[in-house]
């Protein structure tokens, strides 16, 4: 079945070109700078509703991306599915929940989209509760979202509140039922992922206050796994390049490409320095503090003892790359295969191979760009 849908995508594509139709990067050029008039004359001309861009999914999908109302009900008119499923398995109403869209998820809910999977898929809750966006995840429990949604490696968007520490959407899943005691693949639950994190009010909430009392002093809770999300600076430029390829301007493209890696690698530079002063360690005991009449003056925070703890942290593949709980890539002693990339591109770019040291600019962008957020 996937081999005869795969064979149907590469037949359209074809089929798309010979009729002037865009490819897949123009595509996704196009409907990302929300050209609703381009992607009209496109349709009009016979592209399928549900075509995949090159990058985030159909029209419809990129439209829930980027919030546009108009773009998703140009794409739905002509038939797009809108509960579609793209190559990485998610949906528009997960591509909106992930970027704060309230109104776009309020429309594609009203259009038929479902705020619940079948099966250990990732769900539009898990999404907002990530991201951290409170009113979304507020009205999709409203709807009536499963509330312990598993994603493929059984977590819930409980987990993914308490380990990016956003305290009032864990107020809001455990009001609506959440389960703190359910453990993942990995034997994990939310509390371990909140006091891995230093998130210990919300370890606490999750736990209640006699069990937290009682599990906080002797528990070794693993080494912190941040979310450092990619500079905003780096997806403009990277937008840009891919608009300065699709035109043909390869030299601008490739000046744009080599801008992101710069603030890329600053980026990076700051998540190192971070890291190495922020080293995890195993935690003794519990420390309250309190003035009379003065609630709000309290505190609560755990006692470590040193050494940190070791580096024998988990390990989880991603995208082709293996991570360590730290958030950084485990490389072997071979060469780095960003920076190999990048030395690829230099080589071709002074030979004059312009073209092929675009694509090879473009690789090491991928890769760099990947290394900046830990898997959740």
């Amino acid at each position: 079945m996937k081999a005869l849908l795969a064979c149907l995508l590469i037949l359209a594509t074809a089929l798309a070109s010979a009729a002037g139709l865009p490819d897949r990067v123009r595509f996704s050029v196009a409907i990302e700078r929300g050209d609703v008039a381009q992607a009209r004359e496109w349709l009009a001309a016979g592209l399928p509703p549900d075509f995949e861009g090159s990058l985030i999914g159909s029209g419809l999908m990129i439209g829930a991306w980027e919030g546009s109302i108009p773009m998703m009900a140009l794409f739905l008119s002509y038939g797009a599915n809108v509960n579609a499923v793209n190559t990485h398995g998610e949906t528009a109403l997960l591509h909106a929940s992930w970027k704060g869209h309230l109104d776009a998820v309020r429309w594609l809910i009203a259009q038929g989209a479902q705020p619940n999977r079948q099966g250990k898929e990732w769900s539009a809750l898990h999404y907002a509760a990530f991201a951290g966006h409170e009113a979304i995840v507020r009205y999709l429990l409203d709807l009536g979202a499963n509330v312990n949604a598993l994603s493929p490696n059984g977590s819930t968007p409980l987990m993914m509140a308490a380990r990016e520490g956003k305290a009032g959407i864990v107020t809001s899943l455990l009001a609506a039922g959440a389960q703190g005691t359910i453990v993942n693949d990995n034997g994990e639950n939310a509390v371990r992922w909140a006091m891995r994190n230093n998130n210990v009010y919300i370890a606490r909430e999750i736990a209640g206050s006699k069990n937290f009392v009682a599990i906080a002093p002797a528990a070794t809770w693993g080494q912190a796994m941040r979310s450092q999300p990619v500079p905003d600076r780096v997806d403009m430029l990277l937008a840009q390049a891919r608009k300065m390829a699709a035109a043909g301007q390869n030299d601008a493209a490739s000046k744009l490409y080599r801008a992101a890696l710069v603030a890329i690698r600053k980026a990076e530079k700051v998540e190192k320095t971070i890291g190495k002063k922020a080293a995890p360690q195993v935690a003794t005991g519990l420390v309250i503090s309190a003035q009379r009449g003065n609630p709000a003056a309290q505190s609560a925070g755990l006692r470590y003892a040193t050494p940190a703890i070791g580096t024998a942290a988990e390990k989880v593949m991603r995208n082709g790359i293996l991570w360590d709980g730290a958030s950084k890539a485990v490389t072997n002693d071979t060469a780095d295969p960003p920076e190999e990339f990048l030395r690829r591109a230099r080589e071709l770019e002074a030979a004059g191979r312009r073209r092929e040291a675009l694509q090879a600019y473009r690789q090491a962008a991928t890769l760099l760009r990947g290394t900046q957020t830990a898997p959740p």
